[in-house]
């Protein structure tokens, strides 16, 4: 952190020792090696908070994400059920539905059958092996 050698730490020792004086110097290092483990403690707490908040921000962006990928799942999946409860009951309607005999009887007078191709193949077929 600092570019201090061990000479400027000398000088600055020697200083302290003639300013201070033997007697006091103890307690003072051991006061200055206190602020400095608090300081440290500190510092290391704010780093610790910050980045416990970076790290809630980010968890609450994915819970957002999450919660919005299963709205949207459960969106498509509730439009897949109202889908196919609508065309079940479009397919109860019509079985419930009375057939057309206007139709069935039109045909009947026409001499054309009912059924539809699958006759009419067959009969071509029977007017050719006569």
């Amino acid at each position: 952190m600092f570019d201090i050698s061990f000479m400027e730490l000398l000088v600055i020792s020697m200083v302290a020792l003639i300013v201070i004086g033997p007697e006091r110097l103890p307690t003072v290092a051991r006061t200055l090696g206190n602020l400095y483990g608090r300081c440290r403690n500190f510092v290391y707490s704010v780093r610790t908070d910050i980045h416990n908040e970076m790290r809630m921000e980010e968890l609450k962006n994915m819970q957002s994400s999450v919660q919005e990928t299963v709205q949207s799942i459960e969106d498509s999946v509730q439009q897949g059920v109202d889908q196919l409860k609508t065309t079940v009951a479009d397919v109860k309607t019509e079985d419930n539905s009375p057939v057309n005999l206007s139709t069935s009887q039109s045909h009947e007078e026409s001499g054309q059958p009912v059924s539809g191709s699958n006759e009419s193949s067959n009969n071509s077929l029977d007017n050719e092996k006569k």
